[in-house]
Order: C-alpha cells, then sequence, then structure tokens
C-alpha cells in the first residue's frame, strides 16, 4: 500500500508515527514506574530515529526518482529525446515521469517528421537547376546545392569558402554580376556557348545574423524559345503575304510567257523573245522565292517528334548514300530513342555544312555516344570554322554565310534537337574545323 500512497500521504503518515512513537513510550515508561523526564527523555531519543528512518524511507524514493527526471531532461537539453524513464509509480511523481515520456515521444515524432521534410527539401533543392548559395555577413559560403557547385567551383565542395575564393573560377561577367549585387538579366560566352542567366540577391536575418541569399537561374533556353517562336509567328507571317501575292504573280507571268511565245511564232517579233525571256525570268525567281517560303514554312510548322527506338547502325547506313563521311568508335549497343526521319535531316543539313565548309571528305565525323542519361551525337569536319560573332549568331533563322544560303540549316537542326528536350553546341577545334554536339535525352523508363 506504500508505494499506493500519495507524497502527501506519505509525509503525513510519516509525521503520525513519529508523534505516535514519541508520545506513546514516555506514557508505557511511566506505566512502568519510570521517572517522568526520563520517560519523556527516552520517548524523545526513540522518536528522533524513528522520525529519521521514516523520512528516509519517504524521500530515498522520492530523490531517486528526482534524479532520473533530472537526467531525462538534462538530455532533452542536449536534444536528446530518445530516453525514456523507467518509473514505475503511482503518485505525483510516476505522474510526472508518464508526462515527460508522453513528451519525449511526441518530440521524437515531431523531430523525426522534421528530418524528413528537411531531406526532401534538401533533394529537392539539389535537384533544382537553379543555382543557390547561402553566404553570411563575412561572405563565407554556408549552402549551395549542386547547381550553384557545378557553376561557380567544378562540381567541388564549396561550403566554408569565401565569394573571393570561389569568383575567380567563374566567368567574369558572373563574377562582377555577384560581386556587385545586380539583379536581373546577364549574358556570357564561354566554351560551352552563349549563356543569358538572371541573378537574384536577397538578404535576411538567420540566428540574428544577416545572411545573403543568391540564386542564379540559366535562362538561355527559355529565351531562345521564346526566340524561336518569335521567329516563326515572323516566318508564318511573311509566308503567307508572300504566297498571297506569289500566285497571280507567278499565274500572269506564266500566261505572258505564253503570250509572247505565240506572238514570236506568228510574227517572229524580236521584241516577242525578249518579253519571253523576261516572263521566263520573273516566273524563276518566283519558283525561286516559293520553294524559300515553303522551306521557312517547314521551320515554323515543324511537327512533334514522334520517337522510337532506332539502331544506330540503321540510322548511320541511310545517310551514308547521301552524304559521304567516316564513323569515329564504335557505336552503341543500346538502341538510340528519337524521331529518325528528323534526326536524320539535321544529321544531313550538319554533315552537308561541314563538306561545303571546304572540309576534306575523309575528314568528316560522326562519333555516337550513349550512356544512362543522355545520347551525344558528335560531327566534325576539318573546314574552314566559324569566327566568335558567326558561332555566337549561327543557329538563328535567315542567318547565313553562304552567298547562296537561306540561313535555316542549323536553326531546324537546334529546332528539331530541342524539340526533343535536346541542345546542340557548336565549337571550333583546334587546328582547323568545327565540332557540332547533338545531346538528346534517353528514353524515361
Amino acid at each position: 500500500m506504500w508505494p499506493r500512497l500519495t507524497l502527501e500521504a506519505r509525509i503525513t503518515a510519516a509525521a503520525l508515527a513519529a508523534v505516535l512513537a514519541g508520545t506513546s513510550v514516555p506514557f508505557l515508561l511511566i506505566e512502568l514506574g519510570a521517572d517522568t523526564r526520563l520517560a519523556w527523555a527516552g520517548g524523545l531519543l526513540l522518536a528522533v530515529p524513528i522520525v529519521l528512518v521514516l523520512l528516509r524511507t519517504v524521500t530515498g524514493p522520492l530523490q531517486s526518482g528526482l534524479s532520473t527526471l533530472e537526467g531525462g531532461l538534462l538530455n532533452f537539453r542536449d536534444g536528446d529525446f530518445s530516453v525514456s524513464l523507467a518509473l514505475d509509480r503511482r503518485d505525483e511523481l510516476g505522474r510526472i515521469a508518464t508526462l515527460y515520456n508522453e513528451v519525449s515521444e511526441i518530440l521524437r515524432r515531431e523531430r523525426a517528421h522534421i528530418h524528413q521534410r528537411e531531406l526532401l527539401l534538401d533533394t529537392v533543392i539539389q535537384s533544382s537547376p537553379q543555382a543557390l548559395l547561402l553566404v553570411d555577413q563575412s561572405e563565407h559560403v554556408i549552402y549551395a546545392n549542386s547547381s550553384a557547385r557545378h557553376l561557380l567551383h567544378g562540381g567541388r565542395p564549396v561550403q566554408g569558402l569565401t565569394l573571393a575564393q570561389l569568383l575567380p573560377h567563374c566567368p567574369p561577367e558572373l563574377a562582377n554580376a555577384i560581386e556587385n549585387r545586380e539583379e536581373g538579366l546577364f549574358s556570357f560566352t564561354d566554351s560551352d556557348g552563349s549563356h543569358t542567366m538572371h541573378l537574384g540577391n536577397s538578404v535576411f536575418v538567420l540566428n540574428a545574423q544577416k545572411h545573403r541569399l543568391i540564386l542564379i537561374r540559366d535562362m538561355t533556353r527559355e529565351l531562345t524559345r521564346a526566340e524561336v517562336q518569335v521567329w516563326k509567328k515572323v516566318i508564318r507571317l511573311i509566308s503567307h503575304e508572300l504566297n498571297n501575292s506569289l500566285a497571280p504573280i507567278s499565274s500572269m507571268a506564266h500566261s505572258g510567257m505564253m503570250l509572247a511565245e505565240r506572238i514570236d511564232k506568228e510574227g517572229g517579233s524580236p521584241e516577242a523573245k525578249s518579253l519571253a525571256r523576261v516572263f521566263d525570268t520573273i516566273a524563276e525567281r518566283c519558283r525561286h522565292l516559293t520553294e524559300f517560303t515553303q522551306g521557312y514554312a517547314r521551320f515554323a510548322k515543324l511537327p512533334a517528334p514522334s520517337c522510337e527506338e532506332v539502331p544506330w547502325q540503321r540510322l548511320l547506313d541511310r545517310l551514308v548514300p547521301l552524304q559521304r563521311f567516316s564513323l569515329r568508335g564504335a557505336l552503341p549497343d543500346r538502341p538510340g530513342y528519337f524521331d529518325p526521319v528528323q534526326l536524320e535531316q539535321a544529321l544531313l543539313n550538319l554533315l552537308k555544312n561541314a563538306a561545303e565548309s571546304g572540309s576534306p571528305l575523309e575528314e568528316i565525323e560522326v562519333e555516337v555516344h550513349s550512356d544512362r542519361r543522355d545520347q551525344q551525337i558528335i560531327v566534325r569536319d576539318r573546314g574552314s570554322g566559324m569566327s566568335e560573332k558567326v558561332l555566337q549568331q549561327a543557329l538563328l533563322p535567315f542567318y547565313s554565310t553562304k552567298p547562296q544560303g537561306v540561313g535555316l540549316g542549323l536553326a531546324l537542326c537546334r529546332e528539331i534537337v530541342e524539340a526533343h528536350g535536346g541542345r546542340l553546341q557548336l565549337r571550333n577545334r583546334d587546328n582547323g574545323g568545327l565540332e557540332i554536339s547533338l545531346w538528346l535525352p534517353q528514353r524515361s523508363d
């Protein structure tokens, strides 16, 4: 019954027992004939050890329980919520221990939930294509995601480094924008081509200290797609107007030429022959302009790719009769995944450009690589290459350095590749020539 009593009841019982012992013993001694003063003195002497024993009985378990509770609270202070109290008591201390264990379990669950959310958030941030960099007041890097590490430090760890240590590894335009805390769009060119990025800066207080959050987003593809859509809209408008005008002009030129030929046959007039040549020239130029607009109309109305698995050898075998080239390295065993008609058209354009650049035919090479993420096709030549200015504009519609070029080949190649979700890159080779790389995504299983 003693463990079932409350703490207040235990103390009251101990006090009553001490009083009872201290008063009953003197009365008993007096009844036995002892001196009254000695009897009371003996009673008091007997009551003291009884009181001490009873207090020890009451406070011993209490002190042990409080020590256990103190240890648990110290674990709380240290952030350890894994300890539970094993106090099998039914008094106030037992109820406190039960409440402690319930709070400990709640905190454990909350910590596990927060930890899972942090892992999820970190996974999302690390997978984001947007570079994220967090620096403190002294410009030491506190946190950086994978995109930031690759952009600023070649994929190597950056935590603990300062911006002054990182920026020399960046393109100058990017370094200046970060150092000057600029916001907005900026452009730069590196070995991978031209890039347009958006830089954002925000300052907030974390742990009573100011921190700076730097966000860098590559806008190249978005702006390129927007630019291409504008070009397509312009092309559709121009094609519509030209076709509306060319059709009657071509018809009238043909009718005029037939009339001039009939007059020439009837009368043999020199003016009729000259007029026939004029109408023939007009008709020929109309046909050329019609073909020109039809080519751009195909670019503007390029259908969505119909991707399928295609053996690489079959694709290259279809190109061999159309343009001479050599294969470098072995073809991947894994079939490619793309629209065979569109990719064949893109590769044929690249191979013809290589041949027209002045490259020896035996120096025109095709190389194919494939891994779990990407399919890469590389076309190389030893032609005249391109200047830096031409490299930056070569993929734009209407841009051409050829006397009779219409500026459609490379623009169409880029449109085909990007419609597949890939990208296209041009670079000059050492010792002359051009290398064009196409990356296409693998089929998602």
